[in-house]
């Protein structure tokens, strides 16, 4: 064999190893959550259904790096970190809380690295920017929630209302949008109040709502911590009609409230009243078919808003990742930003929790078909009103 045809099939040998191992490099998705801290309630179910998530997409394998945030911010930046510096992850998603969540987005943007939010205020992906674009979001707009709940409101003839809410970017959030919603609705706010996630007692906010004799009051938080001010509300003998947000749907929120928060109605996705969705309910067969793979391994009624968002992202990103093969191997810049564009792409695909469009406007792509009002009955998440 002469030189030229040695060196020949040498080469060819480096390229095909070189292609091989492209071929079947393995994609990394860092996740951060909280699993313990005050937002454990949430981290636990996503948790859970991450568990869940098939180890191959598009025949490649997929590796899972999860990092628990405790519930804290400045814990999700370091973790952030560690995934894009350390682990070389391909895509983030979480975190699961709307602080440590808008804390993470410059992490994400500076390494370039496609991050999916499982926290719901809508300023983690709004406006619009160089920085939020590498940002995109499962939970439904707090706009989205705040629209059914102030109509459900409406319908059910409140004409005052008293607020009290986390004070931090989850609460701001739910504010400013309830707020203006309740104002076109003819919903008077009478009393507006703040709470922390950790605090032991909210009795001088609750009796300066109570004051004002609100014909229903609007608890913004999230997890168990959002049982305080129902209990306290309760003790103090208020009557009137309390509500919720989505954040509250969790096994956790209905063990710690008991009999304290019974009858609440709150705004919720339609995957975690999936058994009970009218027939004609666009998504209830894909809610359906993850509430009996969730229900199979974790036990019946534990699926939550969480849980189902979680596989929301699941499913995301296998219809991302195709796409983004064409452009580039996992562990490529080029793979991260073609993974980036095809969410930013997605269409018409139906998750447990709604419908998605997205394009350059829009990271989160859920319309009206993304939630329904729920009821706590028989300390059971049920369907009450909406989809």
């Amino acid at each position: 064999m002469n030189r030229i045809a040695s060196a020949y099939l040498m080469l060819s040998a480096v390229s095909l190893s070189m292609w091989s191992a492209s071929a079947s490099a393995q994609i990394r998705i860092g996740v951060d959550i909280a699993v313990t801290g005050p937002a454990a309630a949430i981290g636990a179910p996503t948790k859970n259904a991450i568990l869940l998530w098939p180890k191959e997409i598009a025949g490649q394998k997929v590796e899972y790096i999860i990092l628990d945030d405790a519930s804290d911010p400045t814990n999700a930046v370091r973790n952030a970190r560690k995934l894009v510096s350390e682990e070389k992850v391909d895509l983030i998603v979480g975190p699961n809380t709307t602080p440590a969540a808008l804390a993470m987005l410059d992490v994400a943007a500076a390494a370039e690295t496609p991050m999916v939010a499982l926290a719901a205020s809508a300023s983690i992906v709004e406006p619009q920017d160089a920085k939020r674009a590498w940002v995109f979001k499962l939970p439904q707009n707090d706009s989205h929630m705040a629209t059914i709940l102030t109509q459900h409101m409406a319908d059910n003839g409140i004409k005052t209302v008293g607020f009290i809410g986390f004070a931090d970017a989850y609460g701001d959030s739910w504010w400013r949008e309830f707020s203006r919603l309740a104002e076109l609705r003819k919903i008077k706010v009478v009393a507006s109040e703040r709470y922390n996630r950790n605090d032991t007692s909210v009795t001088g906010q609750i009796l300066k709502i109570m004051s004002a004799q609100p014909d229903a009051v609007l608890i913004a938080g999230s997890a168990t911590p959002a049982v305080l001010p129902q209990k306290t509300l309760v003790e103090r003998g208020y009557k009137g009609r309390i509500y919720q947000t989505h954040g509250i749907a969790t096994a956790d929120f209905l063990k710690v409230g008991g009999k304290d928060v019974e009858g609440t109605f709150f705004p919720t996705g339609p995957a975690v009243v999936a058994k009970q969705l009218p027939a004609s309910n666009p998504v209830r067969k894909t809610a359906l078919e993850f509430t009996r793979r969730y229900e199979a391994a974790y036990g019946a009624d534990t699926m939550t808003q969480f849980a189902a968002d979680a596989w929301g992202a699941y499913m995301l990103i296998a219809n991302a990742v195709p796409q983004a093969l064409k452009s580039g191997q996992p562990g490529t810049k080029q793979f991260r930003a073609a993974l980036r564009s095809a969410l930013e792409n997605t269409h018409d695909l139906t998750i447990p929790q709604g419908v998605v469009n997205m394009n350059a406007k829009d990271h989160v792509g859920l319309d009206q078909r993304s939630r329904v009002m729920g009821r706590i009955v028989n300390n059971k998440f049920t369907y009450a009103y909406g989809g």
